[in-house]
């Protein structure tokens, strides 16, 4: 299916909201995650811009590719946007471990050849 230019962005931003999660997690271990309200306030606002670009997609674009979860990135983003305090950390990091890796690979197998540097 051909992408167009607002849904290749909104798979650029997801790209990147993914990248600087893993970057800003680098080798941290949970507890040390934990400890650091500045490293969660960080991940929070990149699952923000994830799930916001998640829901920048087509309708069309996000029926055609079901297997990723939009609904749960959206979902996510919104729980932290706006009710902030049900946020649990332990969550967030096993999503960062455990949901986003695979998210990565299949969000970049979508997006256009020009987007695609890596």
């Amino acid at each position: 299916m051909f992408v167009n230019n607002r849904d290749a962005a909104s798979l650029w931003e997801m790209v990147q909201a993914i990248r600087r999660i893993q970057e800003f997690i680098g080798t941290l271990t949970l507890d040390e995650y934990l400890d650091s309200l500045l490293i969660q306030s960080a991940i929070e606002r990149q699952f923000e811009i994830l799930g916001e670009a998640a829901r920048r997609i087509s309708q069309e674009f996000q029926g055609t590719h079901p297997e990723i979860d939009w609904r749960g990135a959206i979902g996510l983003r919104n729980i932290i946007a706006h009710r902030y305090e049900q946020v649990e950390q332990e969550t967030l990091w096993s999503i960062i471990k455990t949901v986003l890796p695979d998210l990565l690979k299949q969000v970049e197998g979508l997006l256009p050849p020009l987007f695609n540097d890596g």
